[in-house]
């Protein structure tokens, strides 16, 4: 069993080389994050580079209006700060934690002179797994908002869902029926009458703010494409044999992918 509280559960930390790893696992710093906890505003600095583990982190677009829009989430499949190594410096959306968790975070700094030896020295991983990663979600962003303006609230809800599964360790979300309405960006009526459907259907059961999914096969068969193209393109950058390097370190990285792999398997047969 991998250890509930080790880096090894983000999975771009997983998969480093040994001696990326241990070059960086000295300045890791395991960060309690709470529910609504902003781990950057727009504009602003980053100070961090973040990697959940445990956590659900939203990239939102605020409008002027200040209402807001998930554009993207980030779990235990990527880092918070991208633009640290685009090298924008800074974001025009805000993130904020909706799933309070442990996240383990590294010094700007830090972070960007790993970023710079890996590329220096052409054999690090570290390099082609944030580009990787930056690749997917991007597609991400693009398919949810394909998503948001063409499928029903139903499909939305579905997608939303599973994504959160993929990047959870249980079947239970702690979300109120508003967040999720704000995060989709769709009136709340919109959100209780998609998940009352559900709850009838068998599919998952609602409770003052705690939805346990009981049927996730019936969600995947009632998602529109856009859940299944944005959860292939990822496995396809982050978890393929070509891409994952199987050191050590990544424990959880090589279980997530044969378990995909038997998944789809079965799926095709």
């Amino acid at each position: 069993m991998t250890d509930p509280q080790s880096p090894w559960q983000n999975h771009l930390l997983g998969s480093l080389s040994i001696d990326e790893y241990e070059r960086l696992s000295p300045y890791l710093e395991p960060v309690e994050i709470r529910l609504g906890d902003v781990l950057y505003e727009s504009g602003g600095e980053l100070r961090y580079a973040y990697f959940p583990t445990t956590c659900i982190v939203s990239l939102l677009y605020v409008m002027q209006n200040g209402a807001p829009g998930e554009i993207a989430m980030v779990g235990n499949d990527g880092m918070i700060g991208v633009s640290l190594f685009m090298g924008g410096g800074s974001m025009p959306n805000r993130a904020v934690v909706r799933s309070a968790g442990l996240a383990y975070r590294l010094r700007a700094h830090r972070f960007m002179k790993e970023f710079n030896y890996s590329e220096e020295c052409g054999g690090g991983t570290l390099r082609k797994l944030l580009l990787r990663y930056t690749q997917g979600l991007i597609t991400q962003i693009a398919q949810t908002s394909a998503c948001n303006r063409h499928h029903l609230v139903d499909q939305q809800l579905c997608r939303w869902l599973l994504l959160n599964l993929d990047r959870l360790p249980s079947n239970e979300l702690f979300m109120t029926q508003e967040l999720i309405a704000n995060m989709l960006g769709v009136r709340r009526e919109g959100v209780t009458e998609a998940a009352g459907k559900l709850q009838q259907a068998g599919l998952i059961e609602y409770r003052r703010g705690r939805i346990t999914v009981l049927d996730r096969q019936g969600l995947e068969a009632r998602a529109c494409e856009c859940y299944q193209t944005v959860k292939t393109e990822i496995d396809r950058l982050l978890f393929s044999p070509r891409h994952v390097s199987l050191t050590p370190y990544n424990p959880l990285q090589k279980s997530e992918w044969l378990r995909s792999e038997s998944l789809s398997s079965r799926q095709s047969g």
